[in-house]
């Protein structure tokens, strides 16, 4: 078994990191570069950034925060929002990221994908998804933060996804989002059976078994948090040291 990721999220608006239940609410955490030193200090095996208004707003991705960032930190950094097209691809990869996160546009345009894996190549290449439960078994994917249903089917989207290039899935469930229940291990069960390229877990997480639990009953190969650490009730070492304590391999 490969050893697996443990990785924090930053949620950015407006400059700052935020934290929301079910994508409202909305509370201010702190500053995007500090807090992503902080994990980088405490052992994150990579962060990933999220402008989660861009898309909606039609604004670009962070570049500023992206170079303030990856001036100090020495994990790979996958940053998210409002991208839309090669050039933005090529702007957040140049700006310091390893990997950019595509979302809503890739929904709108599947070529992004494609286009963004034959030229950076497929590792590049994260698709992020906000995907909720319609049926036993079925889930249907939102855009723009979880605003629009686009009446997509999750297990089709993310086998096109793959056949297109994305080099990893990174699933955020909207019904666990900020619930902190833990992690929707149905729909993430599915969509690891499903493909063949890492899947990130995403949204649920509240107490340190439930990084072990959706290791131990899917295949995904990262699981992401971001209220647990954000607000001090775990660290990073803490999810580790719990995952080897049940023979789960970490970095």
């Amino acid at each position: 078994m490969l050893a697996k990721r443990i990785i924090p999220c930053l949620d950015v608006r407006d400059g700052r990191v935020v934290k929301g239940v079910n994508f409202k609410g909305i509370k201010e955490v702190g500053d995007p570069v500090e807090c992503a030193y902080e994990y980088n200090k405490q052992g994150a095996d990579e962060i990933v950034f999220y402008d989660i208004t861009a898309s909606h707003e039609g604004r670009g991705a962070i570049l500023d925060v992206v170079r303030n960032t990856a001036k100090k930190v020495f994990v790979p950094l996958t940053v998210g929002g409002g991208i839309g097209s090669v050039e933005d691809i090529r702007a957040i990869l140049r700006a310091g990221a390893d990997k950019v996160s595509v979302n809503s546009q890739a929904v709108k345009d599947p070529q992004l994908i494609k286009d963004g894996a034959d030229i950076f190549g497929s590792q590049c290449i994260c698709l992020g998804i906000d995907a909720k439960k319609i049926a036993e078994n079925k889930w249907t994917v939102y855009i723009n933060g979880g605003r629009i249903d686009m009446h997509l089917d999750l297990i089709e989207w993310v086998k096109k996804a793959q056949d297109l290039g994305a080099g990893e899935i990174c699933l955020n469930s909207i019904d666990t989002d900020g619930v902190r229940g833990g992690f929707d291990i149905p729909m993430l069960k599915a969509v690891t059976d499903a493909v063949d390229i890492p899947v990130i877990a995403s949204g649920g997480a509240g107490s340190v078994g439930d990084f072990a639990e959706a290791f131990i009953k899917t295949d995904c190969s990262a699981a992401l948090a971001a209220s647990l650490f954000h607000f001090h009730e775990l660290t990073i070492k803490d999810v580790k040291d719990d995952c080897r304590k049940k023979g789960i391999p970490v970095r």
